[in-house]
């Protein structure tokens, strides 16, 4: 019995289930049982673990953008990257996807929030090359910038609170243009308070739990983007450089009609279709829209047991 508990299948399932608990107790906030046991942190907690053991910034929710000096840049060029901005945003082109195939942030489109993909860990989108040249070439000047958009919160828009998936990048933020009438416009990261101000940035670990709410009248504009974490070993870079090349840059989608979406939203796009059928089962009975997904959840842990005792 004590050898088979030290069998390959189970040293892979207690290695799985140590990373889950790190990424459910890290930091003061969590997520309750049932909800950690069904998110995607919970799928990517054994590389996340990994990453969160050799970072070579500390491992804490709001970080010292200076760690990053290249990001200065962009601090220093803030207006001229507002104004690009503002134009897209009077265009309409800061918007919600059209169709089902932003897996990353479909749940946020429902409570408001706006994007306009700059770049995706790969080559610039061309619409943004057509539309914000200028924050382009900043951006491409800058090669730890692996993702990047325009984003919008607009009066009465919130961000539920969530982790991102993955954790070989940080996560940027440049105010460009802040709301000014009364109410709150805010970002709660691992319960820390932080309020954007024009021209101001914020560096942060996004895998910890975080919230965004703008309760003023007015709309809120950032440049938004993922930069590569700094690792302490040339090993973990080329295997988070290889994740994020092959394997992040195909959560990549379009602006335009015609633009490239990787195999992830594609996929989702068909996945989204069971996620509605969810959904309309959850409104007609709780009950059983819970018992069929914690079945579901327990066969697939059945069967991994019964592979593994086989």
């Amino acid at each position: 019995m004590v050898m088979r508990l030290l069998s390959p299948q189970f040293l892979v399932l207690w290695a799985f289930i140590g990373s889950t608990l790190t990424v459910h107790f890290r930091g003061r906030v969590r997520l309750g049982f049932w909800r950690q046991l069904s998110d995607h942190s919970t799928l990517m907690a054994p590389y996340n673990v990994l990453m969160y053991t050799f970072s070579a910034v500390p491992n804490r929710p709001i970080l010292d953008v200076g760690m990053v000096p290249e990001l200065l840049v962009l601090r220093q060029n803030w207006q001229t990257i507002r104004e690009e901005a503002q134009q897209l945003f009077a265009q309409g082109a800061i918007k919600a996807a059209d169709r089902y195939n932003d897996w990353g942030f479909n749940s946020f489109f429902r409570t408001g929030w706006k994007r306009f993909y700059l770049k995706w860990y790969e080559e610039p989108l061309p619409s943004a090359l057509a539309n914000c040249p200028k924050t382009v070439a900043l951006l491409e000047g800058i090669p730890i910038i692996k993702g990047a958009m325009f984003a919008n919160l607009p009066p009465g828009g919130r961000l539920v609170q969530h982790r991102d998936p993955y954790a070989g990048s940080l996560r940027y933020h440049l105010a460009l243009q802040v709301p000014t009438s009364p109410g709150e416009c805010r970002i709660l990261i691992d319960g820390e308070p932080y309020v954007w101000r024009d021209g101001e940035d914020l560096l942060f670990d996004e895998t910890y739990l975080h919230y965004a709410e703008n309760t003023t009248g007015d709309d809120r504009l950032i440049l938004f983007c993922d930069v590569e974490r700094p690792l302490r070993t040339r090993a973990m870079i080329s295997v988070n450089r290889w994740v994020s090349r092959h394997i992040i840059s195909e959560s990549a989608t379009q602006n335009v009609e015609g633009e490239r979406v990787g195999w992830i939203n594609r996929i989702f796009a068909y996945a989204y279709q069971v996620r509605l059928f969810g959904k309309r089962m959850k409104s007609w009975n709780r009950r059983v829209y819970y018992l069929v997904k914690y079945l579901l959840i327990g066969g697939i842990i059945a069967a991994f047991l019964a592979t593994a005792f086989a």
